[in-house]
């Protein structure tokens, strides 16, 4: 499969973060995914009461749909904008506290307690401090991931699962010879090297 100049292709944290700042957040969607709408059966699988990972959420708008539904959800970002504004435009109470594992990381919590925003770098997240889930909902994740870091990303993310978790990942077709991402065009074959 050609991924076309993307291979070599690097986003740093502060291009995100600018990204943030300047309102660039074409990725951002208002409304719930309508992919997640028809698949929620898949993911939930007939329970209830789940622990639901989002990586890199941004401010997610499912996240909140999914809690109050009953789950607990989790998701990273390195954004602090996103992650508070996440909060405000839902008009939610949240804390905010160190993550002491994990210099500068700070954790924002509903009050609530059902929400759980870590910003940081999802590279220094384990299982060991956000424990394991039984769904992950990745709509903008492995393809905004840098080409270079995906064997990375794929390996922390079966490590954060349960063994019967459901994943839920969404991807994007594309010529990568027309754009340079992100989003990133990941070919099923690279899903499938990666993930099984």
């Amino acid at each position: 499969s050609d991924v076309g100049s993307q291979k070599e292709r690097v986003v740093t944290e502060e291009e995100w973060l600018q990204k943030w700042e300047m309102g660039n957040i074409g990725f951002h969607k208002e409304q719930r995914h309508p992919l997640l709408q028809k698949y929620l059966d898949v993911l939930l699988n007939g329970r209830s009461g789940l622990r639901i990972f989002f990586p890199l959420c941004g401010k997610a708008v499912e996240m909140k749909w999914l809690a109050d539904m009953g789950h607990s959800v989790v998701g990273v970002e390195v954004s602090e904008q996103a992650v508070k504004d996440f909060f405000s435009e839902h008009s939610l109470p949240y804390c905010e506290e160190p993550v002491p594992e994990i210099s500068g990381a700070k954790m924002f919590q509903s009050t609530s307690g059902n929400i759980s925003l870590y910003c940081c770098s999802i590279y220094d997240l384990s299982s060991s401090i956000v424990g394991k889930f039984d769904g992950v909902w990745d709509r903008g994740a492995l393809v905004a991931v840098n080409p270079c870091d995906r064997q990375r990303y794929a390996s922390l993310m079966i490590n954060l699962v349960e063994k019967n978790s459901s994943y839920l990942l969404v991807t994007v077709s594309y010529d990568p010879n027309k754009h340079k991402g992100p989003p990133f065009y990941v070919p099923e074959s690279e899903i499938k090297r990666l993930f099984g």
